[in-house]
């Protein structure tokens, strides 16, 4: 069974965390912030799989945190571009550019690829460590494709150029009350919620 004074929102990325906080609203646990610590360390993401850099992510903050910590690890893959940026991401195009430049970046590579061929992923892997060990991952993925040029501005990072053929809109487009249900986040919140409701009651060990 877990035993926590609350769990830790391993993230200091604003969006995420407000994605994380209205989909794991009701949790019977308290959401704590990452940014209630002092000199929090810089966690290196070397994984090579979205569910390895979760999980270090996860366990390293915990450590230091000496709570519960969800931690998760996000991203892009385009089937074209044999599945990059993959976990690099956040890095694509280098790691001090802007997501403006990393979309551009992705319409250089992608030039000459018909729509019908810009299938891509959005990918996310969510774990909860304690500070003696990790706990679980959940992940799941929502799919769609590459658009030609990017539109909408509910959204960050690839959003604006991440098409969804059933509702004929850039995830940017959507706003939040959709995207809160289909995204990749979403669906891996989801997962989380119903495994970690489990876990404190003990059914999972």
């Amino acid at each position: 069974m877990i035993k926590t004074k609350g769990i830790v929102i391993g993230t200091q990325n604003k969006n995420k965390k407000e994605e994380i906080r209205k989909i794991l609203n009701g949790l019977s646990l308290p959401l704590l912030d990452l940014e209630d610590f002092d000199n929090v360390p810089d966690i290196v993401e070397d994984g090579i799989t979205f569910e390895e850099n979760a999980a270090k992510k996860a366990q390293q903050l915990a450590m230091f945190c000496n709570t519960s910590v969800l931690a998760d690890d996000s991203g892009l893959e385009v089937d074209a571009l044999d599945k990059r940026p993959g976990v690099f991401s956040s890095r694509y195009c280098g790691e001090n550019t802007g997501y403006e430049e990393k979309c551009l970046k992705l319409f250089e590579e992608l030039a000459g690829v018909p729509l019908g061929k810009r299938t891509a992923r959005f990918r996310c892997a969510i774990a909860l460590a304690g500070p003696d060990k990790l706990h679980f991952v959940v992940e799941a993925s929502c799919e769609g494709l590459i658009y030609t040029e990017p539109l909408g501005r509910k959204g960050f990072g690839y959003d604006p150029v991440f098409y969804i053929p059933k509702y004929r809109k850039t995830m940017a487009e959507l706003g939040p009350e959709i995207k809160n249900r289909i995204s990749h986040r979403a669906l891996a919140l989801k997962l989380f919620k119903e495994r970690l409701e489990n876990f404190i009651k003990g059914e999972l060990h």
